[in-house]
């Protein structure tokens, strides 16, 4: 199931690629994201939906789709982790802090390695925004995982490791 969700979701964001200079194809966000929740104790259905949380939000993927091929586990873990698109940006950012608390631990597993793997990128690989932009990403991002249910403290220490590389810890 995970190489499948692998596969899938490479071909899924073909093409894409993550903000920063260098242009890193999207499936290295993924792939990060899926690490992190295999060495924090995640179980084959959150290691796949790791690989699949973006799918829905950023490709033509829809959740019948994805529950056609990975079934129902799978996409209830993606689902918890999709922003409503049809919001505007700052609402959808601000459900997922109000959100954040009821996310079941497998959901906030893989937002606590989205949320790190996108800090880590602002550091490592920056994109082009204002300095005020970054920050106020690392807060905001600092805010969800702050929210977040209970979580392993070594995955909350390399998030916290993230946030040193851009000074904020």
């Amino acid at each position: 199931m995970i190489r499948s969700a692998e596969t899938f979701a490479r071909a899924a964001h073909a093409g894409q690629f993550r903000k920063g200079a260098a242009r890193l194809p999207y499936d290295t966000h993924l792939a990060e994201v899926a690490d992190f929740v295999t060495r924090h104790g995640g179980d084959p259905a959150a290691i796949a939906a790791a690989w699949l949380h973006d799918t829905v939000e950023d490709t033509a993927v829809t959740e019948a789709e994805l529950e056609a091929k990975f079934g129902a586990e799978v996409t209830a873990l993606v689902r918890e982790l999709t922003d409503d698109k049809t919001l505007p940006k700052a609402e959808r950012k601000r459900l997922q802090v109000l959100n954040a608390p009821k996310k079941s631990p497998r959901a906030a597993l893989i937002k606590l390695g989205d949320k790190t793997s996108n800090i880590r990128s602002l550091s490592l690989n920056p994109p082009d925004w204002p300095e005020a932009r970054k920050a106020a990403y690392v807060a905001w991002a600092a805010e969800v995982v702050a929210a977040l249910p209970p979580l392993p403290e070594a995955a909350l220490a390399e998030f916290r490791a993230a946030l040193a590389l851009h000074g904020k810890a």
